[in-house]
């Protein structure tokens, strides 16, 4: 089954939301490049150097008017608090993963995230499940009771990036703020509290900024590596239908998991292939569904 055709502008935008899954997809290789730093200080320095990135990027292009504007509007500034504490506890998990050895497990969080996404809508928005959609949230479900009962392991990290992400996604989507704006507000809210820890570090000679060139170029360049894949990806959802987007996302997932069994050599056992085989079986039919509805609204 072929995407709708979105014309040039659409092409525009594949080019640029398939650039930022092929970022985020290369995650574990550039936060593998910092093990031996603990996650919560990579997650400050994270947060301090995305806040300094995007508020020098907005300077330069002579955005504060429009940027303050959008966070003061009434109820903008408490919903990016609750915004950004899920998207830390996303990123602090992730780091944490990597750097773990559990990057197969990372990668399943990803590929459930669209699944979690349709039940968060279905309870909290009170969307209706299509016939499709309810197969495909149990055929999830099975897959991931299949790797506790087989394995012997809960999931608890591809649960936890799934539910955190899509939590995440639930309240952006109701804050009337654009990516770099909104990207700004939840930096900005975290940092006194990551600066605060990232000062009790170095006063207590335990940071690593400084450890080597590597780990400080690292570290230093968080911030540009988390905001420049998130302006990729709003510059992609502004021309392309969120069916072309849905399709799209799975890029992340699948690098993830190439790296992770090719490269990093995790362990893929017959209950990670049925696991995996029930997600990506329910993906299809997931997707299947977006694609026939999208062209049912389109004709």
């Amino acid at each position: 089954m072929t995407v709708p055709a979105e014309g040039s502008r659409g092409a525009a935008g594949v080019g640029y939301a398939a650039a930022a899954y092929l970022m985020w997809g290369l995650f574990p290789l550039y936060f593998h490049a910092l093990a031996g730093v603990p996650a919560p200080e990579i997650l400050a320095y994270r947060i301090v150097c995305s806040t300094l990135f995007v508020a020098a990027l907005v300077t330069l292009k002579r955005r504060w008017a429009d940027v303050l504007r959008q966070l003061r509007a009434p109820g903008t500034l408490p919903s990016l608090a609750a915004s950004a504490l899920f998207i830390s506890a996303n990123w602090l998990v992730y780091v944490w993963a990597v750097n773990a050895g559990r990057v197969l497990e990372a990668s399943l969080g990803y590929f459930v995230n669209p699944l979690v996404s349709v039940v968060l809508g279905v309870v909290f928005l009170r969307e209706p499940l299509t016939r499709a959609q309810r197969i495909a949230v149990i055929l999830a479900a099975l897959g991931v009771v299949a790797l506790v009962v087989r394995a012997g392991t809960f999931p608890w990290v591809a649960l936890a990036l799934a539910l955190t992400f899509g939590l995440y996604g639930l309240i952006r989507k109701r804050v009337r703020v654009d990516a770099t704006a909104g990207l700004l507000g939840e930096v900005a809210l975290l940092t006194p509290v990551a600066a605060i820890y990232l000062a009790a570090l170095g006063a207590a000679h335990a940071g690593h900024l400084g450890a080597s060139a590597r780990v400080t170029i690292f570290l230093a360049a968080s911030g540009v590596v988390t905001a420049i894949p998130l302006m990729l990806f709003a510059l992609g959802v502004q021309r392309l239908r969120l069916s072309t987007i849905g399709l799209l996302q799975y890029v992340n997932p699948t690098v993830q998991f190439g790296i992770a069994v090719l490269v990093f050599r995790e362990p893929f056992s017959a209950a990670h292939a049925l696991t995996f085989g029930c997600i990506w079986l329910s993906l299809a039919i997931y997707s299947f569904e977006a694609l026939a509805l999208a062209r049912r609204q389109a004709g």
